[in-house]
């Protein structure tokens, strides 16, 4: 069965810098699984995995316009730290879930102040050349109630359980299509965030 649209597609992969410097693998865990055409993954890694079939393995190098986008200097603001009222402590490397007009948004803190906080809403990785390199695992049909909802249920959770796709929205998944759990790398090749939510009317502006 080749890879199509409205299929659901299991695969290995790891994701480095062209330079080679490693950001995140499933190696020693579960496998990235996703509907393909829902725009999970970054645009160039979903548009090579068309027409795969499990077994093949994949190699591709992908521009930042491919991948998470170019960094955009608008997405840094700063904002009045009196918007963060009701959290104790803010600090460099915090992230807060934020509203905007293209809806909720990830920003990570980059600067406080005793006055303003500055806040990065591009992804981690935008701005970035990276290598995926993998194998197709599994290919299969989708239930309709995954079509549906858009994305895979896995054995026994229901549609508001996380799954291990969560740890992965990084490197393989769009972060940008996936506001909700979002993570970066499964926890490794980037500083730990510490996730907030961000209180209610925070960073309002930021787009």
């Amino acid at each position: 069965m080749k890879i199509e649209n409205d299929l659901v597609v299991s695969i290995h992969f790891g994701v480095a810098e062209v330079d080679g410097h490693a950001l995140d693998s499933t190696e020693n865990g579960a496998p990235l699984e996703y509907i393909q055409g829902t725009h999970y993954l970054v645009p160039g890694l979903e548009a090579e995995l068309a027409g795969k079939e499990v077994g093949d393995k994949f190699d591709v190098t992908l521009e930042a316009e491919q991948a998470y986008g170019p960094f955009q200097e608008e997405l840094v603001q700063q904002v009045p730290r009196s918007l963060f009222e009701g959290v104790d402590e803010i600090e460099v490397g915090m992230s807060f879930q934020a509203e905007t007009d293209q809806g909720p948004r990830t920003v990570e803190v980059t600067e406080v102040t005793d006055e303003t906080v500055s806040i990065d809403a591009n992804h981690p990785l935008a701005g970035m050349a990276l290598q995926f390199v993998g194998e197709v695992v599994g290919v299969r049909e989708a239930t309709a109630e995954e079509l549906a909802h858009g994305h895979i249920h896995q054995a026994g959770s229901s549609c508001g359980g996380h799954s291990h796709q969560e740890e992965h929205e990084c490197c393989g998944g769009d972060k940008s299509k996936h506001a909700e759990g979002e993570s970066c790398c499964g926890g490794h090749g980037h500083k730990e965030k510490k996730e907030e939510k961000s209180p209610e009317g925070c960073c309002g502006s930021c787009h």
